[in-house]
């Protein structure tokens, strides 16, 4: 299949992915950012259908296979799930086995403009390294696929450009707006004047959910006297509002994560010296994964500024992504 965008959001909690449909419809798709090593022989065929393939990809990148998608495990012996946590993240072997999943589960072979998004702080040092490495002719294991040209944004942009899609009014170009994305490794902030970004009140660190799973897990241990290495159970809890099981017990996960709260106080409070008081803002627009943790503590560091949290904001960023490379090559069929 042929698509004119394909966009793809890796980020370290899930891998997020947008394009346009035959229908005209926006087809989308996630799976969790894990990319173990693949298993050197699988049983999940036998038995008769007693038990169900799951919907998993082996992607071989330098003759090295990894498994990806949907059904991969969240758990592993001594929590080695092939999640791969570091600040140089898109230039590693995961990294590209889980966008090389995206382009597969959707069924692509062929991409004019593929675009993807970095953290803020990251721009300059990795934008150009993901254009050369994803252009071109590219071969995982499951034929050849095509990517004419590889476009690469701020990750928090894809989110302001979904925003402006669905409301009216508010976003001229004298329109202020700070966008914060709440991601599973890092958080990201742009501030924007329509679409003209501030790059001395945008930016982004280290210290996403995370690092409040990580920190739920540590006051689990505690209460329980023993370690918890799967982080990803929790995260999954959370989203779904469930509670944790550990070693027979429903865990309400709702007290630890309030005891969590200091550290994501330090994250805002880094961001709030970052952009000042925000006077002539007109909201703040919340995404990513983890919006509504971060939720509370934004609407206390800013009590006067609309706070306004994106609809499937887990989705936001990909489906951002896929208007810009859409409005990109608008402009170039009109120029030419």
């Amino acid at each position: 299949m042929k698509s004119a965008v394909f966009a793809i959001d890796v980020g370290y909690g899930n891998t997020k992915y947008a394009y346009r449909a035959a229908s005209g419809t926006v087809a989308t798709g996630m799976f969790p950012s894990l990319a173990p090593l693949a298993a050197s022989r699988s049983l999940s065929g036998y038995g008769e259908s007693v038990l169900a393939a799951r919907k998993v990809a082996v992607v071989c990148i330098d003759r090295v296979e990894y498994e990806v998608g949907p059904d991969v495990s969240l758990t592993a012996a001594y929590g080695k799930t092939g999640r791969a946590l570091a600040d140089d993240y898109v230039l590693t072997d995961n990294y590209a086995a889980l966008l090389f999943g995206a382009l597969h589960f959707a069924g692509v072979t062929h991409v004019e403009r593929l675009v993807l998004g970095l953290p803020v702080h990251n721009m300059k040092k990795y934008a150009a390294a993901l254009k050369e490495r994803f252009a071109g002719e590219l071969d995982f294991g499951h034929g050849r696929i095509t990517v004419d040209k590889v476009v690469v944004i701020p990750q928090p942009l894809g989110s302001l450009v979904l925003a402006t899609s669905t409301r009216n009014g508010g976003f001229g170009r004298d329109d202020a707006h700070l966008v914060v994305d709440v991601g599973y490794f890092t958080t990201d902030w742009v501030y924007a004047n329509g679409f003209t970004m501030d790059d001395n009140r945008s930016g982004g660190m280290p210290g996403g959910a995370s690092q409040i799973y990580q920190r739920i897990a540590s006051l689990i241990a505690r209460d329980e006297g023993e370690e918890v290495e799967d982080i990803e159970r929790i995260d999954k809890a959370l989203r779904e509002q469930a509670p944790f099981f550990f070693y027979g017990k429903d865990i309400d996960l709702g007290a630890y994560v309030e005891q969590a709260d200091p550290i994501i106080t330090g994250v805002v409070k880094e961001m709030q010296n970052n952009v000042g008081r925000l006077p002539n803002v007109r909201s703040i627009i919340l995404s990513g994964g983890g919006a509504a943790l971060y939720a509370a503590a934004i609407r206390r560091a800013f009590p006067r500024v609309v706070i306004e949290l994106i609809d499937s904001p887990c989705m936001a960023n990909a489906r951002g992504f896929l208007l810009v490379g859409e409005a990109g090559i608008k402009r170039e069929r009109r120029a030419a």
